[in-house]
């Protein structure tokens, strides 16, 4: 396994310790947990409004990809398709730090090198010769990292971190590099949990499907750092750790003119967060026989409590979206959305991409 090294000096002035959940989360039994955790959400998300906005925000549709019904509403009689669509999207959120602007790069996916995660490339191999032509039906590319930077005006330079919110289906070599090739982003470093990254290297039999094979190998280690728990990066940017989904799992919370936008994968859209107001035909009536306040996206299960937590905790963080007020103001990584080639399922809303301030250029 690469070894990781501990934070510099410089980065000691843009990534700051958050304290906000750490009592809550020592709390020994998941309900007074949760609880606390709702408690210690809504105290975090007053005191991230009362400071500095991010100064640019912006998310972009990158690809589009099957995803198994069953596994995006765990547990839910929803009707009988055996697969939904969602839609992976990049953010570029600016910020001002104690070092100056900085540039973050959020889920920047290389379609390729994902491609050979073992559950995707099952479903393609099963083509045969004309699997090129399935995967432009089943997941058609709108976008590459690359074009989206350059519609915005950045270079591949400008970028000072990337981090994703968990790393399946993430191979992450062509960004950073791998010993060998100096990787797209030359002065980019990870920014990663602990937990997630050492996790990845020493993967469990339930886990293998959804992690892309050999997608970390080589990566430098003064290329990646790692968060021992919750963090600020700079202004008007959060990383709060969200267990469940996975191990090391974190959600990344902006604060825009619209409130605070959180993203994860946790759940795969708006209605995964208010399942009784959805109108995808049996979520309303499961949450409302069970109770459950989310419905989680469970591929992995690594921690179906500690996920279910979570996902409260980033719509209480999230607050009300303020146009669709019964949804939380969710900016969902992978996002269900309708596809002519999958008929079934449509979200109750979407909130397609957004761009928020005027990207500084250094």
């Amino acid at each position: 396994m690469n070894s990781i090294v501990k934070s510099t000096t410089v980065e000691d002035a843009i990534i700051k310790p958050i304290a906000h959940f750490d009592e809550a989360r020592r709390c020994h039994t998941a309900h007074s947990r949760l609880e606390a955790m709702r408690k210690s959400a809504i105290r975090f998300r007053e005191d991230m409004l009362a400071k500095p906005q991010a100064r640019f925000y912006r998310s972009m549709e990158l690809i589009r990809v099957p995803y198994p019904s069953k596994y995006a509403f765990l547990n839910c009689n929803v009707i009988p398709m055996p697969y939904i669509h969602i839609l992976n999207r990049v953010f570029v959120v600016q910020v001002d730090s104690e070092d100056g602007l900085k540039t973050i790069l959020l889920s920047p996916s290389d379609p390729d090198a994902n491609a050979q995660t073992p559950y995707f490339k099952r479903i393609t191999d099963k083509a045969g010769p004309a699997k090129h032509l399935l995967k432009k039906f089943i997941a058609p590319e709108i976008n590459t990292v690359e074009g989206c930077l350059q519609q915005i005006g950045l270079k591949p330079e400008d970028i000072d971190y990337i981090s994703y919110d968990h790393l399946h289906t993430q191979d992450v070599r062509r960004w950073l590099g791998d010993g060998i090739n100096l990787g797209f982003f030359p002065n980019a470093k990870l920014l990663v949990m602990k937990e997630e990254w050492d996790a990845a290297h020493f993967l469990m039999p339930p886990q293998l499907d959804w992690y892309c094979p050999n997608g970390l190998a080589g990566v430098p280690p003064n290329r990646v750092i790692p968060l021992e728990g919750d963090v600020m990066i700079g202004d008007g940017l959060a990383l709060i750790r969200t267990p469940g989904h996975t191990v090391g799992n974190h959600s990344f919370v902006a604060h825009t003119p619209e409130g605070l936008k959180v993203t994860s994968e946790n759940g795969v859209g708006p209605d995964c967060y208010a399942p009784e107001h959805s109108s995808i035909p049996g979520l309303k009536k499961y949450a409302k026989q069970t109770g459950m306040e989310v419905i989680l996206n469970g591929n992995t299960l690594e921690g179906g409590l500690d996920q279910y937590i979570s996902m409260v905790v980033e719509k209480t963080i999230a607050g009300k979206h303020p146009l669709y007020t019964d949804f939380p103001n969710m900016a969902n990584s992978s996002e269900l959305t309708s596809y002519w080639g999958f008929p079934g399922y449509r979200p109750t809303i979407t909130f397609g991409d957004l761009s928020f301030g005027v990207l500084q250029r250094k």
